[in-house]
């Protein structure tokens, strides 16, 4: 976009008018010269000569080398061109010269490219040459009225073309101020786009795409940005059908969709993904009806979802394991009790004794299961103080690595070396919670395997999102190379008493998930067949994260 008034741009237009003139007054003295006078083609000639030099110097100087217009060069432009003029005015009759309008041209340019004292200034220098040439040149010519009236149409012509030069410039500068904004804004805006979370897409009517940020394009794993301006909708169906149905739906039939869900699936992973779509109209003329689609992944969010239910659900099966525990231990006590007195008889035979030792080896076994219920319903911190990650985790491998099952499997810690990483709870709790994860990880693995346990500072960029941390929270992750959980129990993995270990009681993630819970935390996990993370954040403080789960639902 130009501004209202471009100097460069009018003195383009002075430089072919001053050689047009130039030119035309050398060919027609030529023509003529036989009859005219000598000094007229001389002058002429003259004129010619350095309308072409100076027009081609001022060229090179404003448009091949781009040297900024001083003031000072457009004096020179316009007191060049009013020597030219006079010129031109002598050798076509003086005074009575229809060509003396010509005056009034350069005033008004020189006005125009000058400050308003500028354009005055010169206006006095015509006057001064036009009367000159009447006094000295044109032999017996008077000051009549109609010069008078010439002289007064200058500097008339000087005055409004004065005023509406600075009404231009006022224009141009509020124009180019305007232009400057919406540029910002336009930068601004891009920036935005470029870099938020959501994937942005807009196509035309026929389905063209006209633009996509760079978020769009990594989620669905196509090569947008190289596509401007062709087909797309196809390609986008290929990985989000639903996506590409919303965004068809809203540019030909005019439908609207808020918040509506889509999966999108590549060639790394599927996942969901929130959809809204809106259209403009066009004027059917220069520009076509268009659909914007913004979508963004929601796998962190439906994550969050599901662990508010499984906190819910684990609260409400902790309350009747307890229950039912504390019903349970006391009779079961009396009954083994009972049972080792019998085996003690001095005329129980061998059978009743091995039928007792069954008894009471099974009730101790239920007794323990009892107890795993009493500590999974009791799961709550105990004291909160300042303590070490690193050192929990390093506890919690060490223990692991101790364990029988973990012989072949080499368990690697990736921490800070600074040990930095401080969280307010409960030690013993998060202690229990990271070596059960190891120990599942260690089971999980092959042999020669290794289990990974990483502990860092999680930035807001890799924050969930609905997790409701402040930036700064902590992350560890224990990851294995196991073939993956299966997606058949993946829904059930926290559920209590569900194991696919035998003699297992199912209640190990769970406890996990109530340590965890209990320090306003979260747990979840990604599995491939390449091996399973589970990642446990944990908030600086127990006041660093919203209610359990409460920014999730």
């Amino acid at each position: 976009m130009t501004v209202m008034l471009d100097p460069r741009r009018l003195l383009r237009w002075i430089y072919i008018g001053r050689l047009i003139i130039a030119v035309a007054i050398f060919l027609a003295a030529v023509l003529v010269w036989t009859q005219g006078e000598l000094l007229d083609l001389l002058v002429a000639s003259l004129a010619f000569a350095l309308a072409t030099g100076v027009t081609v110097a001022s060229w090179a100087y404003s448009e091949i080398y781009k040297r900024p217009l001083r003031t000072d060069f457009l004096y020179l432009q316009s007191i060049f061109d009013l020597l030219l003029v006079t010129a031109v005015v002598h050798v076509t009759s003086g005074v009575n010269s229809q060509f003396a309008a010509l005056y009034i041209l350069v005033i008004a340019a020189s006005s125009l490219l000058l400050p308003l004292g500028g354009g005055l200034l010169i206006a006095a220098l015509g006057n001064v040459l036009y009367v000159a040439e009447v006094i000295f040149f044109a032999s017996g010519t008077q000051l009549t009225v109609a010069v008078w009236l010439q002289l007064g149409v200058f500097t008339a012509v000087a005055l409004g073309s004065g005023y509406l030069a600075v009404q231009l410039r006022r224009e141009g500068e509020g124009k180019a101020t305007l232009v400057a904004e919406l540029m910002q804004l336009q930068l601004r805006a891009e920036d935005i786009l470029r870099n938020i979370r959501s994937g942005v897409l807009t196509v035309d009517s026929d389905g063209r795409l006209l633009y996509a940020n760079p978020m769009a394009e990594q989620m669905l794993e196509l090569n947008l940005l190289e596509r401007i301006g062709q087909p797309i909708l196809e390609s986008i169906a290929n990985v989000a059908p639903d996506l590409a149905h919303a965004i068809k739906s809203s540019v030909a039939d005019r439908v609207r969709t808020t918040r509506a869900e889509a999966v999108v699936t590549t060639r790394a992973r599927a996942f969901p993904v929130g959809v809204t779509t809106t259209h403009t109209e066009g004027d059917g003329q220069r520009t076509s009806r268009t659909s914007t689609a913004i979508f963004q992944d929601i796998s962190d969010v439906k994550r969050m979802e599901a662990l508010r239910l499984r906190a819910e659900r684990l609260e409400g099966v902790a309350e009747l394991s307890a229950a039912l525990a504390h019903e349970i231990k006391n009779p079961l006590a009396s009954i083994r009790s009972a049972t080792e007195q019998l085996s003690r008889v001095p005329h129980a035979t061998e059978d009743e004794r091995t039928l007792s030792t069954l008894v009471m080896r099974e009730s101790d076994r239920l007794s323990l299961l009892l107890s795993e219920f009493i500590d999974f319903a009791r799961v709550r911190v105990a004291r909160a103080e300042r303590v070490s990650v690193v050192d929990i985790v390093r506890a919690a491998a060490s223990l692991a690595t101790a364990h029988p099952d973990s012989q072949s499997v080499e368990i690697i810690c990736d921490l800070p070396a600074d040990g930095a990483l401080i969280v307010e709870g409960d030690e013993d709790l998060l202690h229990r919670a990271l070596f059960n994860l190891t120990l599942n990880a260690v089971q999980a693995s092959p042999a020669a395997g290794k289990v990974r346990l990483e502990a860092a500072i999680l930035d807001r960029a890799h924050m969930p999102l609905g997790a409701g941390f402040e930036s700064g929270s902590v992350a560890i992750r224990v990851s294995d190379q196991g073939p993956g959980i299966a997606m058949g129990i993946r829904d059930r993995l926290f559920d209590p008493f569900f194991t696919t270990k035998p003699g297992g009681s199912g209640l190990g993630l769970a406890v996990v998930h109530r340590a965890i819970e209990a320090h306003r935390g979260v747990v979840f996990f990604d599995s491939t067949d390449r091996g399973t993370r589970f990642t446990v954040i944990l908030p600086r403080t127990r006041s660093g994260a919203s209610n359990t789960f409460g920014a999730s639902s």
